[in-house]
């Protein structure tokens, strides 16, 4: 068998003893563990790391893979420019990789010293590969790597991602140990460095069971407000690991977790036992996918079944659809109109109007489904292969009202617009993962480029009407 061994470890540059001085003993248990992990990697003795960070080239809409043939990086922008790694690239891994993600449909940036030049980042190695690095060095690894940075994508296209990069293993059959590089809650305590939240605990505490059971299903079934208050960067490089031990039996072991500065950290390892089919999870992903989005298409209401079938017919046909002969009441009011798609549970586009600007709600969807769908510019626009993957909801805003400050604003009940000269901002009410009037005015003031502390902000509220 190929593929060896798995693993996830924390990267905290504290953990480092030339970074972290006399604060790198408060977190022994994970250098430790790192270490521990280190030696049962040197074990294995595999030709090949390969390595998945949740930093260095982040895209939105892509997973990367380093491509230059050596891969070097350092600590110096932490004050140790001393500890730095240099590994071999396995170009030959790298590029099955990438032809079996290319198989795939999968979305991939093979990131070499030009590509880098053009996107204007650096494609040396980061903390995220080096921190784990120094201690599989210092444990005695020799190898080749394969590095790779995770990419903002649902959670079901980087599985799909870890099930390339298994495959090109297997096709290889090069001996490889894969590990995943990531961190877990930023939240656990106050003073922590994304901010408290009490459900940070809670998401750590869920993730480490999960770990130890070996819990794909369960990591899957973490509702998605909770994994947004944690606050984490280990989740997404996890998934993607996960994808490369699809359909293997494994034997899971936590073998530390702390969080002596508000930021968790484990430690983990799986061993790989034989193939069961069992263990195929993208299959039963897919199935249970189809099955909600199914449930959803049967339960539209008109109004969001005027938002599918508009955009369905312009990507398919570049036609723009007629509102309904018949126009039920909620269509024939005029306000404003927001059109929200997802995909796989995450955010595929979203956008609208803040008051009526066509003649009635049914034509502000028509020009706002097409806009979300085609002109978010957060995204991509929406191709023929995903429609049937989307999902759908319209919200119908309320008048919206000035108010005198924050604590006229409630995030679950309101939405606000946030104004400072030619500069505005929305955000709708009642979003996963947006708890509190602070980080719905701090997300509304940032998409409208205005500082959290500036002055003279104008400030509105509205109610919305969903539509699922």
């Amino acid at each position: 068998m190929a593929l060896l061994l798995a693993g996830l470890m924390p990267h905290p540059p504290v953990m480092v003893p030339e970074v972290g001085g006399e604060d790198a003993e408060k977190v022994a248990k994970s250098q430790t563990a790192a270490l521990a992990l280190g030696e049962r990697v040197r074990a294995a003795n595999p030709d090949t790391l390969v390595m998945i960070t949740p930093h260095g080239p982040v895209f939105q809409d892509a997973v990367t893979l380093l491509m230059s043939e050596r891969l070097e990086g350092d600590l110096a922008q932490f004050g140790a420019p001393e500890v730095a790694v240099v590994w071999e690239n396995d170009l030959v891994l790298a590029r099955e990789i990438a032809r079996e993600a290319e198989a795939a449909h999968l979305p991939l940036v093979e990131m070499g010293a030009r590509e880098a030049r053009r996107y204007g980042v650096t494609a040396e190695l980061d903390h995220g590969l080096v921190v784990p690095q120094y201690f599989l060095k210092k444990a005695g690894v020799k190898s080749r790597l394969v590095a790779i940075s995770m990419g903002i994508l649902p959670y079901e296209t980087l599985y799909r991602f870890g099930l390339a990069i298994q495959r090109a293993i297997e096709r290889l059959g090069t001996k490889t140990v894969v590990i995943a590089s990531g961190d877990l809650s930023h939240r656990l305590k106050p003073g922590a460095p994304a901010g408290y939240n009490p459900q940070g605990r809670v998401f750590d505490e869920r993730l480490v069971d999960l770990l130890a059971a070996s819990d794909v299903r369960g990591l899957f079934e973490l509702p998605a407000s909770l994994i947004e208050a944690a606050g984490e960067c280990g989740f997404r490089p996890l998934v993607i690991l996960m994808g490369a031990l699809d359909g293997f039996e494994l034997q899971g072991e936590v073998l530390s977790y702390e969080g002596p500065f508000g930021v968790g950290y484990a430690v983990a390892a799986w061993r790989l036992g034989g193939r069961h089919p069992e263990r195929e999870f993208l299959r039963e992903l897919e199935e249970e996918r189809q099955k909600k989005i199914a449930a959803a298409r049967q339960r539209e209401h008109p109004l969001v079944q005027l938002a599918r079938r508009t955009l369905e017919e312009y990507v398919r046909n570049g036609r723009v659809i007629r509102p309904p002969a018949e126009l039920t009441p909620e269509m024939r009011e005029r306000a404003g109109v927001f059109v929200t798609i997802h995909k796989n549970g995450q955010l595929r586009g979203c956008i609208g109007t803040t008051g009526p600007t066509r003649e009635n709600v049914a034509a502000e969807i028509i020009q706002n489904a097409i806009s979300s769908g085609t002109a978010d510019p957060r995204f991509p626009p929406v191709t023929a292969d995903e429609l049937d993957d989307l999902v759908y909801s319209v919200d119908v805003l309320s008048e919206p009202e000035p108010i005198s400050g924050p604590s006229e604003l409630d995030p679950q009940r309101y939405g606000v617009i946030v104004r400072k000269g030619h500069r505005s901002g929305l955000l709708l009410p009642h979003l996963e993962g947006i708890d509190t009037v602070e980080e719905q005015l701090a997300i509304a003031k940032r998409k409208a480029g205005i500082g959290l502390n500036e002055e003279g902000v104008q400030l509105y509220r509205f109610e919305v009407r969903r539509y699922e």
